[in-house]
């Protein structure tokens, strides 16, 4: 199966595709399901087989949070279908970093992967929230933020305290942001904020 892929709907990256390139290098793996991995680089890797026999493939759903009711998410899809997303104390929820149901919003982005039930909701074992991958070009660097131009698009990009961190020439992440320059070609692997369009960095990949 292969994974689904938001339309570009106009200016503002909540707008354009959350799933915008492959998986970068340079990564570890935090963690996996019988599904796959549940880093944030999971969410741009081919499909694979799921490692147990007893489940066929896996199921995968994009969309925008429209409301949640209990652990089940209402999601809308970029292409008008409507998704149920069941979250369990098995599921890996990403949103800059691991973290807990209480963290989706309505508004938010996701991808989610899982198991489609009999009902037709999707029980979910990984959903990474409001994640973006978008190769950018850095217009200007600043103590707390980057300055990004994205497909004719100007993005603010927060540099997250603690987790943020730059790949040099597929080199080891590093806190060290000082070897950023302006006019480098950046590849930014984040969270979006639908507040504002901004993207949280968690990581910028140059030179690779």
């Amino acid at each position: 199966m292969t994974a689904p892929h938001t339309p570009d709907n106009g200016p503002g990256v909540g707008r354009r595709r959350f799933l915008t390139g492959a998986a970068l290098g340079g990564a570890t793996i935090v963690g996996a399901s019988a599904l796959g991995g549940l880093d944030p680089d999971a969410a741009f890797a081919a499909p694979t087989p799921p490692l147990d026999p007893a489940v066929q493939e896996s199921s995968f759903a994009e969309g925008r949070v429209a409301g949640r009711n209990g652990s089940m998410l209402e999601v809308a899809g970029s292409h008008g279908e409507h998704h149920r997303i069941q979250l369990t104390n098995a599921t890996s929820i990403w949103k800059v970093r691991p973290t807990t149901a209480d963290a989706v919003k309505p508004g938010d982005g996701l991808y989610a992967r899982g198991v489609r039930m009999p009902d037709g909701s999707i029980a979910a074992d990984a959903v990474w929230v409001n994640i973006v991958n978008l190769t950018c070009t850095l217009r200007g660097i600043g103590r707390d933020r980057l300055h990004l131009s994205h497909g004719g698009h100007e993005i603010t990009g927060r540099v997250v305290r603690d987790t943020t961190a730059a790949s040099y020439a597929g080199g080891a992440l590093t806190s060290d942001l000082s070897r950023l320059r302006i006019g480098q070609e950046a590849q930014i692997l984040g969270a979006w904020r639908p507040s504002d369009d901004s993207v949280d960095v968690v990581r910028v990949t140059v030179g690779h």
